[in-house]
């Protein structure tokens, strides 16, 4: 799947929201190591990245020649800061309705507005891969996620209070929430 948008960010920069492409291999496997380092928040640590540089160029080979997955990549200076993407939750006929986000974005870049328009990104990429759900978990100490999810229409439908098991905290409870694209 393909996708090129260029936003302006709140301190008036402009940024670019495009699929990752398989010349990205090695800054989005950059990337994902510095945001797993730099928030607790997310799935995983840096040294349990399963993918190499050259792995990682592979997926987002796969992601742009998807008809129905996606990686975004927010690009600022030349430099990719960040990571959105979009994927089936599986190919049954049960499930193939439902996918799931997840994002990722340098800490020095928060707050500029790139988050939400990497969601609203991931949305549009959904809607138009003819998904009816978007659904994601989030660790529910993440009130600034949390937030913003709540903002563009995510609904929340149950917790797992044991979600996630941090080196940092211990127990983290995750949010289950969804978006209903069908509407």
């Amino acid at each position: 799947m393909e996708y090129f948008k260029t936003i302006k960010l709140k301190d008036g920069r402009e940024c670019v929201l495009r699929n990752g492409t398989e010349m990205d291999g090695n800054a989005v496997h950059e990337i994902f190591n510095l945001t797993h380092g730099q928030t607790d928040f997310l799935l995983s640590y840096p040294d349990e990245n399963s993918m190499s540089a050259s792995e990682e160029a592979d997926f987002l080979k796969k992601k742009t020649e998807s008809p129905n997955e996606i990686e975004i990549v927010a690009e600022l200076d030349g430099r990719i800061v960040g990571t959105a993407g979009i994927e089936c939750v599986g190919a049954k006929e049960k499930t193939k309705h439902r996918a799931e986000l997840g994002i990722g974005i340098d800490k020095n870049y928060w707050g500029l507005g790139i988050g939400c328009a990497m969601l609203k990104a991931c949305i549009e990429c959904a809607v138009s891969a003819g998904y009816s759900q978007l659904e994601l978990d989030v660790v529910s100490e993440n009130e600034r996620a949390l937030s913003l999810y709540k903002k563009l229409g995510f609904v929340e439908y149950g917790r797992n209070p044991k979600g996630f098991r941090s080196r940092v905290s211990g127990w983290q409870p995750l949010v289950l929430m969804y978006l209903d694209l069908a509407k």
